[in-house]
């Protein structure tokens, strides 16, 4: 991450969300916002990793806190609430910070499912799935396959090799990147982090006019 980062809390419909801009040097090509998982925060190694890589790839990182962590609950709100909040943000940052800019929504675990809900409400150009919670430990046939299958756009998914939460399936414009470890990507963050920097290279690049 830059030095640079601001942090400022966002009202939403639920409460106020924490949101910390990270800028990156230079014209900006696009912006990613990154949401945590359910129990954790924005500080995770797998999120500090693919910020760190997209301000590499000249791409500005909001990493949002859900309004449920702001208030310092750890259970998670439900998905109405946090798919609701998630928007609110969206809307402040594309009329504001990241306005004229290309948004790209993703996050951990459930950060990841808020992504892939919003994707179309949100009008992201691509979403960025790290641990993508496949099915709850245990228990495939309860599976979130839908939300995944669902998003209209290009999709990375940052997967463990070993993760007890499953492994989604191959699809048209969806990219799965095995790395060793399990749900907490935590074996090698570095390959994460180079896994979401060579992708936003790859989709910004075949975005940019040719002519």
């Amino acid at each position: 991450m830059t030095a640079a980062g601001t942090a400022a809390e966002i009202d939403t419909p639920h409460g106020p969300a924490r949101v910390q801009v990270h800028r990156a040097p230079g014209d900006s090509r696009a912006a990613l916002l990154l949401g945590h998982g359910a129990g954790g925060g924005v500080a995770a190694v797998d999120l500090t990793a693919a910020t760190a890589a997209a301000l590499g790839a000249g791409v500005h990182v909001a990493l949002v806190e859900q309004p449920y962590r702001v208030a310092g609950r750890r259970a998670p709100a439900p998905a109405k609430q946090l798919d609701a909040a998630w928007l609110a943000v969206v809307a402040e940052l594309a009329d504001g910070a990241f306005a004229g800019l290309p948004l790209l929504f993703g996050g951990r675990s459930s950060g990841a499912r808020v992504a892939c809900r919003t994707a179309a409400a949100g009008g992201a150009a691509g979403v960025v799935c790290l641990a993508f919670p496949v099915h709850p430990p245990g228990r495939p046939e309860k599976h979130r396959r839908a939300e995944l299958d669902a998003v209209q756009v290009p999709v990375l998914v940052v997967q463990g090799e070993r993760d007890a939460f499953g492994r989604p399936d191959p699809a048209p414009a969806r990219e799965i990147v095995l790395l060793p470890g399990d749900h907490g990507l935590k074996a090698d963050p570095g390959a994460a982090g180079r896994a979401v920097g060579d992708w936003l290279e790859r989709l910004l690049s075949a975005r940019r006019p040719t002519g």
